[in-house]
């Protein structure tokens, strides 16, 4: 979570969807840098806590930009992820479940540590459905988002791959895709949105989806 009094924006860090390389490169420039386990803070919580902070106290009303990716590979990329060696939770590793199972733990009503990913959204939206990011922009369309950037910072910004999970063979079962996308079916039409609107979503903040 990162704040830019400048440019009068407002980062939301969706995990998996490449935030720690824009983190990174756009750090410095920052006024207020939210980490650890304020990194990826909600759209929602941004909106009712730290939003009325900033026009109180600076006048300052940022628009919020957020990167949103498919649910599949973002789900995959956890997925992956987990997988990696040297990871110091046992319960949290995926080494020895294959993808279908992971999803399924994934849309389960108590989903194990190794699952316990949340979801891309619950991270961008808040009551009635409401989208509550000014700019989304698809994990698959960089080119928009850096170009967004370099308007917005007057420079060219370029993001150093960060965190990038391992390769491993992740298929899904055509099966478990469908109860996937049936669980998650609001966050696959955020997506198709976003997509269907070349890759980058302009809203009224509280617009409902």
């Amino acid at each position: 979570m990162l704040v830019f009094s400048a440019q009068k924006l407002a980062f939301i860090a969706v995990p998996k969807t490449g935030t720690t390389a824009i983190e990174m490169a756009l750090r410095p420039r920052a006024d207020i840098i939210f980490g650890k386990h304020r990194k990826h803070m909600t759209a929602r919580r941004f909106h009712s806590r730290i939003a009325p902070f900033l026009a109180d106290v600076f006048d300052l009303r940022p628009e919020v930009f957020a990167v949103m990716r498919d649910p599949e590979e973002q789900i995959r990329s956890w997925y992956r992820y987990r997988r990696r060696d040297g990871l110091t939770r046992d319960d949290h590793s995926t080494d020895a479940i294959c993808f279908d199972r992971f999803v399924l733990d994934v849309i389960a009503d108590d989903p194990p540590p190794h699952a316990g990913i949340g979801s891309q959204w619950n991270m961008l939206t808040g009551p009635r459905d409401a989208v509550l990011v000014t700019h989304l922009f698809a994990y698959e369309s960089q080119p928009l988002l850096l170009e967004f950037l370099r308007d917005r910072f007057g420079e060219v910004i370029v993001p150093k791959r960060k965190n990038v999970s391992p390769p491993a063979d992740a298929p899904l079962s055509p099966e478990i895709r469908d109860r996937l996308r049936a669980s998650r079916a609001r966050e696959f039409a955020l997506y198709d949105r976003l997509r269907d609107a070349g890759g980058h979503l302009r809203t009224a903040v509280g617009e409902a989806s």
